[in-house]
């Protein structure tokens, strides 16, 4: 079987044009392939190569380089300068997505208010229209013969009674019903809108996984990581100290 020293550089030269023009090598493979071996690392260095890179990874910055620069350091600065601008372009996406989560927090506890006022209304409407409901008896109660201790109380319930009963009532009533109405809108309201809120938190969430995204370890992973890493060397340590040498006594 032939390694791979004995093909011609033209040869390999070749592979990885064709690679590269069909679009199968990016750059990334280009650079692992480069530290395989120092032969490669030669070929996969070669202008030809980052000149077709930057044509088809750039093909709307078509500037010339610069005499001092070779197409691979041109294509590392314009790899970075987008890579910023795709960064700046997921931050500020981000941004939005976050003031997207705040605006549906502060309607929450818009609608909430609302509801705790209609809430408010409803329990004063139905108090009133209870209080009324019992006036209304004791004015019936007192058409017909009643012990007289009753009787006074049921008058004293009138007299305090500075409204049209009926109307007060029929009042009340319509009321009761908008009041219910009105929370059916508002409960409907809040659970549109927490449903949105948990929608716009997941992308969110989505979006700070963004590729993009520095992942920087906290504190207590490094931590994690560091104690991990510890423990695993002592074990490997005392495997070597604990292991038989070649006569079968352990060292």
């Amino acid at each position: 079987m032939s390694s791979k020293n004995e093909l011609p550089d033209e040869l390999w030269r070749k592979i990885l044009e064709i690679g590269i023009k069909s679009s199968n090598f990016i750059f990334k493979d280009l650079c692992s392939i480069s530290i395989s071996c120092r032969r490669l690392h030669r070929l996969s260095n070669e202008d030809s190569l980052w000149s077709h890179l930057l044509s088809v990874d750039f093909p709307n910055q078509i500037s010339s380089p610069p005499s001092s620069s070779s197409p691979k350091s041109l294509y590392k600065i314009r790899f970075e300068r987008e890579r910023e601008r795709k960064l700046l372009v997921y931050k500020r996406a981000v941004l939005r997505k976050e003031s997207q989560v705040s605006e549906h927090l502060r309607k929450l506890r818009e609608i909430e208010v609302r509801l705790s006022e209609e809430r408010e209304k409803l329990k004063s409407a139905v108090s009133e229209l209870s209080n009324l409901h019992k006036v209304s008896q004791a004015s019936v109660a007192l058409n017909v013969w009643q012990p007289e201790v009753v009787r006074g109380r049921q008058k004293q319930t009138v007299e305090q009674c500075v409204v049209p009963v009926e109307s007060r009532i029929h009042a009340l009533e319509m009321e009761v019903k908008l009041c219910n109405q009105q929370l059916q809108v508002f409960d409907k309201a809040y659970r549109d809108e927490n449903r949105r809120l948990d929608v716009a938190k997941e992308e969110l969430q989505s979006m700070k996984y963004h590729p993009l995204r520095d992942y920087k370890l906290t504190s207590n992973e490094s931590h994690e990581n560091k104690m991990k890493r510890k423990k695993l060397k002592t074990c490997i340590n005392f495997n070597v100290l604990t292991a038989p040498d070649k006569q079968g006594k352990t060292t």
